[in-house]
């Protein structure tokens, strides 16, 4: 099992859906309860953000790798938990 970060702004709309679905995804499947997800605003914590290779918000990375990036959608909040339990 493997973590998720989660790189988001404060005032990008798709990062706050992307936030609502974690939570929502969570709550629905049992087997993604005990993964860490991270949230990271790139804003607050330039330091941390500078370290990964991304451009668009929200960007997930599961591990070390980036799994997708830019706007999102329930299935891709997914699609990063599923990455995170293999």
């Amino acid at each position: 099992m493997k973590d998720i970060k989660v790189f988001i702004t404060s005032w990008c709309p798709h990062c706050k859906r992307a936030l609502d679905w974690i939570d929502e995804v969570k709550e629905e499947n049992p087997k993604y309860r005990d993964i860490k997800v991270e949230i990271i605003d790139e804003e607050k914590h330039p330091d941390i953000s500078k370290q990964y290779d991304y451009y668009y918000v929200p960007t997930y990375y599961v591990g070390n790798s980036k799994v997708y990036e830019g706007g999102t959608t329930k299935d891709i909040v997914i699609q990063a938990f599923e990455e995170a339990a293999k």
